[in-house]
């Protein structure tokens, strides 16, 4: 790694393309150098919005890590509360999956949840041998700061995009991911 003349830093690497990573960007020349996502090589289009969608999730939940710090919350834990907020009531299987995690993992993050009184286990109706698992009141608080800080990220995130984009974005999105959920089944 060596400075730069603006104070920054550039690293050596072998790349036949322009490619730009988050906040660094990979160029022909093989220097890292700060930019935005950009991806030149129209070969790889398919390929390259794959690319895009996984460094900008990356990058949002970075940022939302970093904002959450005080909170003393991990990413684990705000996403399982996230996660049982939005779908009351649901088992930890259900759980596991969505967050892609083993069932084992959910149990002990559960657990630990549950300890901490913030998410509960209940009895399901029908059936005796699953858990019901549900955010308490006391989770109240947690989840309001946690809604705030989501909306605020996607306000900057979404800022100067007119809604009509946003929604077809939106539209876009659900299409990738049925797409990819029909794989999964």
């Amino acid at each position: 790694m060596r400075a730069t003349e603006n104070g920054g830093s550039d690293t050596r690497v072998s790349s036949h393309r322009d490619v730009q990573l988050g906040i660094s960007s990979v160029k022909n020349d093989g220097h890292f150098r700060h930019g935005r996502i950009e991806i030149s090589d129209a070969g790889y289009h398919k390929r390259d919005v794959a690319f895009q969608v996984t460094v900008l999730a990356r990058m949002l939940r970075s940022k939302f890590d970093r904002k959450v710090i005080g909170l003393n919350v991990t990413r684990s834990q705000w996403a399982m509360i996230a996660v049982v907020a939005r779908t009351p009531g649901a088992s930890q299987r259900m759980i596991a999956e969505v967050l892609e995690m083993t069932e084992a993992s959910a149990g002990r993050l559960i657990d630990r949840l549950c300890a901490d009184g913030l998410l509960e286990r209940r009895e399901r109706d029908d059936d005796r041998r699953a858990h019901a698992v549900h955010v308490t009141d006391a989770a109240a608080p947690l989840l309001a700061k946690l809604a705030q800080i989501a909306k605020e990220n996607e306000q900057e995130m979404l800022a100067g995009i007119p809604s009509e984009d946003i929604d077809r974005l939106e539209d876009l999105l659900n299409r990738v991911y049925e797409n990819i959920a029909r794989d999964r089944l």
